[in-house]
């Protein structure tokens, strides 16, 4: 398992997928400098990085997730290279296995990023407006529960993704699909059945109810590992065409 992971990576590595990673946070990055920056008040840490998360969660995290996972199966699509990975003497389960495994820390990387960016451009506020310099001391331990929520809570939606992309040789139902869920994600953050809306998991993480928090985290990650299981053994059993 070892090597066929060691080859995926150095795919990915080749590939956009860096340039992927740092996109969607360096977004958010520009988006906290400016909020932090035209405040008419310095704001607490706390609220700097939980706005910072927010944001990641509802719109950006299902967005890079889309691309990342069309990026992913794009790279065997394309060259039709399924035939010579499913023809190597390894069984083909750890061929896509390994491929959810990058996405999975694809995606926890590109959170945390995400937390640190925000960090540093509120800090670059403050050391060119020490005016609105953020207040407070941040409760790290609180803010790296929540992020490590959000990424738990979104592998139900991961496993979505990444099996519509791996299964169809185009791009187009694997971006339509994740356009879509992140439009009515967004478009139902309140509704009292979002909490069962794989996209909107991460953000019901926000949830002030408490039922509503745990239910996006249960779903999210439990019926999520199940689900990403069951994709891949699907995969790795029908043929390719």
């Amino acid at each position: 398992m070892l090597a066929v992971l060691s080859v995926e990576l150095r795919k990915l590595i080749r590939s956009q997928t860096v340039l992927l990673a740092l996109a969607g946070p360096s977004l958010i990055t520009l988006l906290t400098f400016f909020i932090v920056l035209k405040g008419r008040r310095a704001v607490p840490w706390d609220r700097v990085l939980d706005s910072a998360a927010s944001a990641w969660a509802v719109f950006l995290l299902p967005m890079s997730v889309t691309a990342l996972a069309a990026l992913v199966a794009h790279m065997e699509h394309a060259p039709r290279a399924w035939d010579h990975l499913r023809s190597l003497p390894v069984p083909r389960w750890r061929i896509y296995a390994a491929k959810a495994f990058w996405v999975l820390v694809l995606v926890a990387a590109m959170t945390g990023l995400n937390l640190l960016l925000a960090s540093a451009s509120a800090t670059a506020v403050g050391a060119i407006r020490p005016d609105r310099a953020p207040t407070g001391t941040p409760d790290l331990a609180k803010v790296l529960l929540l992020n490590a929520k959000i990424v738990a809570a979104a592998v139900l939606m991961i496993a979505i993704q990444l099996w519509t992309a791996l299964r169809y040789a185009s791009f187009v139902p694997a971006l339509t699909l994740g356009i879509g869920g992140t439009f009515f994600a967004i478009m139902t953050t309140r509704a009292k059945a979002g909490v069962f809306f794989p996209w909107l998991m991460p953000f019901n993480t926000f949830a002030r109810e408490a039922w509503r928090a745990e239910a996006a985290l249960a779903l999210g990650a439990g019926l999520g590992l199940a689900a990403l299981a069951l994709a891949v053994a699907h995969l790795a059993r029908r043929e390719v065409v």
